[in-house]
């Protein structure tokens, strides 16, 4: 089990000196519109978008006008994924082995740390453990218990 404390005092970039820092656990967030296996999506664009134009000697900005192909992110239409399928269509159940054994058991704890005074956060991985703990009861080396 790991313990650690609620603040911490180490080196902060954006005050560029050591200053207490509070510390949370990073939670991972909303998987990407373009990870694999995710449901389809339309990606909203705006049909026109201000920016700095190319040609030599101009520092404008020009509204340009922006042409996208419209069409889903997801892995669904890769032959694979048409092959399997067109195997698990129809009677005889499950075709393919479904993975079961997971293999891991602790997760990688990533520690988010954000400054008092500058609220600039940092990201500091420790390391695999089953349980964590953030400010939890310190345990006494040879105290009396009682």
């Amino acid at each position: 089990m790991v313990n650690v404390p609620k603040t911490r005092r180490t080196y902060c970039k954006g005050c560029k000196k050591h200053a207490i820092q509070k510390v949370t656990q990073y939670k991972t967030g909303k998987a990407s519109l373009y990870a694999q296996g995710s449901k389809t999506q339309k990606l909203s664009l705006s049909r026109r978008k201000q920016s700095l134009a190319r040609a030599i000697g101009t520092k404008r900005t020009h509204a340009f006008n922006i042409l996208f192909y419209s069409h889903d992110f997801s892995i669904l239409s890769s032959a694979g994924k048409r092959r399997y399928d067109r195997k698990q269509s129809g009677y005889g159940g499950q075709t393919k082995p479904v993975f079961h054994k997971k293999a891991k058991t602790t997760k990688k704890i990533v520690l988010k740390l954000t400054c008092n005074t500058c609220k600039r956060s940092c990201m500091h991985k420790i390391k695999r453990c089953k349980t964590f703990e953030i400010g939890g009861d310190a345990k006494s080396k040879g105290g009396v218990h009682g």
